[in-house]
């Protein structure tokens, strides 16, 4: 696996503390979107489709570090948008670094050649790049010619310098198991540290929402993927072997959306990093105020077909943590590829989607003209 063992251990702590602590819900990893601006224009994203004053807004060097000092979570993930756009990114990092946290920054690494020097090699920063698939089927995911090249240039570039260097990948319904697993062969074979392979999300303003995979298409395609690299050892991934094991349809998870709480230039996005449900101000108001039995697979339309990562790692994390034995055996057998599946949560009481997302627009846009012209009324 490609987890640094440190990282394990100290994660692994954090989470025996809190539940000696008795704690209920607790953050794993800050997902944090400091701006929504983005040099691509991805069909299958939902993050960049917003009026320009929204996408020229920018979450300031002491907003991100009040972030995770509200939270507290031991890892920090940070999105976007693209976040090398942001003019403080390298203080950002380094400010997490200082205290301490594992950070993870998610980039489509067109600016990174760019930008790299303003980054120094660190144990506890890794670089993701957003790569989803080989040449044809991530240039077609980015709607870009030359992405993939320049990305596994990118890649080269860091490592060549020193850098942990993993990367993200969102498979889609056109996905192909022999073709994606040929393509995570040719990307170990450039020393990553890690992958990140998940299902899309149907962002309710995603421009494409034709090739978004329901339950049983992305536990086939997982199967079929993970059949082929020896059950997902021959791989460094940087997921949990229990998540993995969920992905090929051998777990009943629930989400875990409190894990990987998320702050955006919106504020604490209520539930979770994938659906924008409403926003509030402080961690702990998301904590306290959010209505969690209201969502989840089961619970809410807009979830039924969700198994991504930042809803269900968390939750194999924490299973992980009280059943070692059994992730040891998945670990050590591979994940099965074969066989009857786990039984799928019943999806015939959850209740209908609401689409809001016009909504926090439009107060957000309120926000950014009353605030204009109290400037121009000093």
């Amino acid at each position: 696996m490609g987890i640094p063992a440190s990282q394990v251990l100290r994660i692994g702590r954090y989470i025996v503390g809190k539940h000696l602590s008795g704690a209920k819900r607790y953050p794993l990893v800050l997902m944090l979107e400091p701006l929504f601006r983005c040099n691509l224009a991805c069909s299958g994203c939902g993050k960049i489709d917003y009026p320009d004053p929204i996408l020229n807004k920018r979450l300031s060097y002491d907003e991100c570090m009040e972030a995770i000092d509200e939270c507290g979570a031991p890892v920090v993930s940070i999105a976007g948008g693209e976040p090398l756009l942001h003019r403080e990114m390298p203080k950002i990092v380094q400010g997490f670094l200082s205290r301490k946290k594992f950070v993870i920054l998610c980039t489509n690494a067109l600016l990174l050649k760019k930008k790299i020097d303003d980054y120094t090699p660190d144990p506890g920063f890794t670089w993701s790049i957003h790569l989803d698939g080989d040449k044809g089927m991530h240039d077609r995911a980015v709607s870009q010619d030359g992405v993939y090249e320049t990305a596994v240039e990118a890649i080269r570039l860091a490592k060549s310098k020193g850098f942990r260097v993993s990367i993200n990948t969102t498979l889609f319904n056109d996905a192909d198991p022999e073709r994606t697993a040929a393509f995570l062969d040719t990307v170990t074979a450039l020393g990553l540290d890690g992958i990140t392979l998940s299902p899309g999300y149907a962002y309710e303003r995603a421009p494409d929402q034709e090739h978004f995979l329901n339950r049983e298409k992305t536990r086939q395609l997982f199967r079929g993927i993970l059949a082929r690299g020896n059950g997902g050892r021959k791989w460094p991934f940087s997921q949990s072997t229990l998540f993995l094991n969920f992905l090929a349809g051998n777990e009943t998870y629930k989400c875990t959306p409190w894990g990987n709480p998320t702050r955006t230039v919106f504020g604490w996005q209520k539930p979770c990093y994938l659906l924008g449900e409403g926003y509030v101000k402080s961690f702990r108001e998301l904590m306290d105020a959010t209505e969690w039995d209201k969502y989840g697979v089961g619970n809410y339309e807009k979830c039924a077909n969700c198994m991504v990562h930042s809803g269900f790692e968390a939750t194999a994390v924490k299973d992980t943590v009280r059943h070692p034995i059994k992730a040891a055996l998945v670990a050590l057998r591979g994940v099965k590829t074969e066989g009857p599946m786990a039984p799928e949560i019943d999806l015939s009481q959850q209740r209908p989607a609401e689409f809001v997302f016009s909504g926090h627009v439009q107060r957000m846009l309120n926000d950014i003209h009353d605030a204009k012209d109290a400037v121009a009324a000093e």
